[in-house]
């Protein structure tokens, strides 16, 4: 294992412990700025050593659930820690959640992936049923709270939280059911000769759990040094005079950034099947695993919980449901399908900068 894997993770952690024992002055935030986008770019090298070790779908499903994971405890924590954003923090940070993956990083990687290699293709079995069951999910969560009459204001009754948490989690589960048993071989990349990567040999079991708990470590440093950034980027926002939502935007940008750097590289080594994996699989365990999580603690603790979106979120989020059904549809893709994402993506950012 090279010096570098091990060493970026540990100094990343020592960054985060020494903003925590003095503070984040200007030099801390430029360290923590450092080992943030240090530890994105470790996190995603371990994720390709376990990818390569377990092989597909099973690598990428590695790095969604682990990605996930602390992006749901982050939420948790701070929805424990209250605020006057409490109840609509979740409700944002699925949001973006959903449209940076679903724009950013898949017209990211249809546009570096066509630009590489003209036309790409993916097994169109395995993300058709992800996007049916994303499509579910985002509208049960996010846009019927909108026009249900039991509670006002965008909110779910007790009853009805309980049963979209349910809903959510059973969907991912049976997803994941079928991604790694019943029907794998729709979410296993087409062959590719030129992919000398693919082709490798594989690492050992002990290198693999090496680069499992240094994968893990680095996640968590991600998350933490975001957090710890995240008063220096309020403050940001509040120089250029930016809604607070930007906020939830730049935090979840940064904890999705190993799974960005991860899904594009794979688009430009000509593995398209790997990077739709990672992102719709990320798109549905952003739900599938946060909302059952944040209910949990709305319900046992008491917390104001706000999941509706208002109605230019929801026309926003309907187009982006639209266009990925048309451009994921056919199984085939190029450079325009990428563009298309991209300048959805880029109205979704305007718009939260001018709304």
């Amino acid at each position: 294992m090279p010096l570098w894997t091990w060493l970026v993770p540990v100094l990343a952690l020592g960054a985060f412990v020494s903003a925590l024992a003095v503070g984040v002055g200007p030099w801390i935030a430029s360290l923590c700025g450092a080992a943030l986008v240090g530890a994105v770019f470790v996190a995603v090298h371990h994720a390709e050593v376990v990818a390569h070790r377990v092989g597909e779908p099973f690598g990428t499903l590695v790095l969604a659930l682990a990605v996930t994971a602390i992006e749901s405890a982050l939420i948790l924590s701070m929805m424990i820690a209250g605020g006057p954003d409490v109840a609509v923090l979740p409700r944002d940070a699925i949001y973006a959640a959903v449209m940076i993956i679903c724009n950013g990083v898949v017209g990211l990687c249809l546009l570096v992936g066509g630009l590489a290699h003209r036309e790409q293709v993916f097994r169109v079995e395995g993300a058709g049923g992800g996007l049916a069951a994303l499509i579910v999910m985002a509208v049960l969560t996010l846009v019927l709270p909108t026009f249900t009459t039991t509670t006002p204001g965008g909110t779910y009754s007790t009853s009805q939280l309980a049963f979209v948490a349910v809903s959510s989690a059973s969907l991912w589960a049976i997803f994941i059911f079928v991604q790694t048993v019943r029907h794998r071989d729709y979410f296993i990349p087409l062959g590719n000769p030129s992919d000398l990567e693919a082709h490798a040999e594989p690492p050992t079991t002990a290198e693999a759990w090496a680069s499992f708990g240094l994968l893990v470590l680095s996640l968590a440093t991600v998350v933490g040094l975001a957090k710890m950034l995240s008063p220096t980027i309020e403050r940001a926002v509040e120089v250029v005079r930016a809604p607070r939502a930007m906020v939830g935007i730049v935090i979840a940008a940064l904890v999705l950034l190993p799974e960005t750097c991860a899904a594009v590289r794979a688009a430009r080594a000509n593995r398209l099947q790997t990077s739709m994996n990672l992102a719709v699989g990320s798109a549905l365990a952003s739900i599938g695993l946060t909302v059952p999580v944040v209910v949990s603690a709305s319900i046992s603790c008491d917390l104001p919980l706000v999941l509706g979106l208002s109605s230019k979120e929801t026309a926003l989020l309907a187009v982006t449901l639209l266009v990925s059904a048309v451009t994921l549809g056919t199984g085939r893709t190029y450079v325009m399908h990428g563009a298309v994402h991209l300048v959805l993506f880029s109205a979704y950012l305007f718009l939260a900068f001018v709304p």
